[in-house]
């Protein structure tokens, strides 16, 4: 199985654990199988490689998250690097080039993206692989992996699907929806557009030689400043009319906010923290060498790093986006290929 990781982005509704350079799936929240903290990029290639030892897993990410996937996954995996941020479309685009030219994979062979954040079961691994297989056989451009809907969200864009069989034909795409508006998408059989998919290389290398003036991955590279920052979606997927979507109907969960990421947290607490016995419903995470006491709270989450701190009521923690975005950052926490550290100053 040829795998691409998109990690981008600043994760900044996960603030003040993740900045531009450690983003959300760096963070170590999660316990493995020896009870050690690992992040959702370590999970998730480690069941990438649980499923298809095999598998050759390339993470598309931006140069400032390059140290730090070196750092928790080793020189081992393949990374595409974003020489500057220029959107999905080049990102896969540069991604695939990287798989051809570079790893010397076949242009009829398929690739299966995927972001770095999900947070599934063993059972995802073998759909991707399904879902890989699929794209090969040609019957589609692009293969979409359909997640079940477990209730109306309006986190999600959606899929209609033409039928309720496990493969069938795309209909067409929706934008997030309001709670009612989606609750009449689901009666349609529509399925959350989880922004998973496959194809093969030479179809998105075919597309990407009628739109960029290029020769090969490193021409691509030395150009990538200058491309137009535009989405997959956009750039591909609502241009092309031979489109088919698998259904996946196990355990999906996007980790997008605090308030999705508490959900899975196997501990209420991570770091030195005391909780008196009237919490209830609360997550805390402390980064820093001082304790933090909670007493009498509900439905709260609190996260503190050498960056700022943050207490938010857990339904509250979505909207945090427009407020972080006002904080002028400086970034204390970081890693590098050797290791990581953190920072010591104060704000003026």
């Amino acid at each position: 199985m040829n795998i691409v990781l998109l990690s981008g982005g600043s994760g900044k509704r996960l603030w003040p654990l993740s900045n531009d350079v450690r983003s959300k799936q760096f963070i170590k929240i999660f316990k493995n199988q020896n009870s050690e903290y690992e992040s959702m990029v370590q999970r998730i290639y480690h069941q990438i490689r649980k499923s298809d030892k095999d598998a050759i897993i390339t993470i598309a990410t931006s140069k400032t998250q390059v140290s730090a996937i070196q750092n928790q996954l080793g020189d081992e995996v393949g990374i595409s690097v974003e020489p500057c941020r220029r959107d999905t479309f080049p990102a896969i685009v540069l991604a695939t080039a990287y798989l051809h030219d570079i790893k010397g994979i076949s242009e009829e062979e398929a690739v299966v993206v995927c972001p770095v954040d999900p947070y599934v079961e063993n059972g995802y691994f073998e759909t991707l692989k399904k879902l890989g297989r699929y794209a090969e056989t040609g019957e589609a451009n692009l293969v979409l992996m359909g997640m079940e809907p477990t209730y109306p969200s309006e986190k999600y864009g959606y899929i209609i699907p033409s039928s309720k069989e496990l493969i069938s034909k795309v209909v067409s795409f929706k934008e997030k929806p309001d709670v009612k508006t989606a609750e009449e998408y689901i009666s349609q059989g529509a399925l959350w557009n989880g922004g998973v998919f496959a194809y093969k290389l030479k179809y998105v290398l075919d597309i990407a030689h009628e739109l960029i003036d290029f020769i090969d991955y490193n021409d691509l590279y030395s150009k990538y400043e200058t491309l137009e920052k535009i989405s997959f979606d956009y750039a591909v997927v609502e241009k092309e009319n031979n489109i088919h979507v698998m259904r996946f109907s196990g355990d999906w969960k996007d980790l997008g906010t605090w308030n999705t990421l508490t959900e899975v947290m196997e501990e209420s607490s991570i770091g030195n923290v005391i909780l008196n016995d009237t919490c209830k419903n609360i997550h805390v995470i402390n980064e820093l060498d001082v304790p933090i006491l909670c007493m009498g709270l509900k439905d709260t989450i609190v996260a503190a790093s050498p960056e700022g701190i943050i207490v938010t009521d857990k339904e509250q923690s979505s909207y945090i986006k427009p407020y972080v975005d006002k904080i002028d950052q400086q970034v204390m926490f970081a890693e590098k290929s050797w290791g990581e550290f953190s920072g010591i100053g104060h704000r003026r």
